[in-house]
């Protein structure tokens, strides 16, 4: 993608399997991209967690806008030029042997950008895909943008609920026609990640990067998506 300007918002979703291993893949991979917003899944957890997510946005370039606490296994960063109001880690209710899961969300110049990291578990998925769209995608304050690993494949029952949220939203890889897999890195067979976003946000492009870097990285590959703002 070529240099744009401030009326396009460049929002990626990776995630970054914990930061466990070849961190220095994953910040190539994010400074080659230069997202504006970068919606995490996986951050690294635990008592050197945020540290260690601190330590690696400033490396790429970004802030933690979300981190840690509610936010559990999402995260978001945003680079530095772009407002970020009202920025909340949300917990997800739990049940006793699944992962304690969180949703990240702020508004980022006017857009209000939601990051999820859905279960394994279909049933999981559908409870906290619900709990998502009555309490996050009113579409009042802003467009929406919603980025994560959904854990399913384009067309299942979580994407469908995601879609007919806050007034309708596009699965932004499919309008690019860019509708490239994104899991397992190594050898891509699937897509389970996605940038649903507002019909009030033209997508202007979308793909999902091939370096080299990407294939070592993470055990996902990124999608990278470039929208164009509504005028304020």
């Amino acid at each position: 993608m070529s240099a744009r300007d401030v009326g396009t918002l460049r929002v990626m979703t990776y995630n970054l399997r914990g930061l466990r291993e070849e961190v220095d893949a994953l910040v190539d991979v994010v400074r080659a991209a230069r997202p504006d917003v970068l919606a995490v899944q996986e951050p690294p957890r635990g008592p050197t967690g945020r540290a260690r997510l601190r330590r690696f946005a400033a490396r790429t370039g970004m802030r933690v806008a979300v981190g840690g606490g509610g936010a559990r296994t999402t995260a978001l960063l945003v680079v530095p030029h772009r407002s970020v109001r009202g920025a909340a880690g949300i917990r997800l209710p739990w049940r006793l042997g699944l992962t304690r899961r969180g949703v990240s969300t702020a508004l980022v110049d006017g857009v209000r950008v939601v990051v999820v990291h859905l279960g394994l578990r279909a049933a999981e998925r559908s409870r906290h895909v619900q709990l998502v769209r009555r309490h996050l995608l009113h579409g009042d304050d802003g467009p929406v943008v919603v980025a994560g690993d959904l854990n399913e494949r384009p067309g299942g029952s979580s994407w469908l609920a995601l879609r007919d949220a806050a007034g309708g939203l596009q699965d932004a890889a499919s309008v690019a026609e860019a509708d490239l897999p994104t899991f397992p890195a190594d050898v891509p067979r699937v897509r389970i990640d996605a940038v649903l976003v507002d019909e009030r946000l033209p997508v202007l492009g979308a793909r999902v990067p091939d370096e080299a870097a990407v294939g070592v990285a993470s055990d996902h590959r990124p999608l990278v998506v470039d929208l164009h703002l509504p005028e304020p």
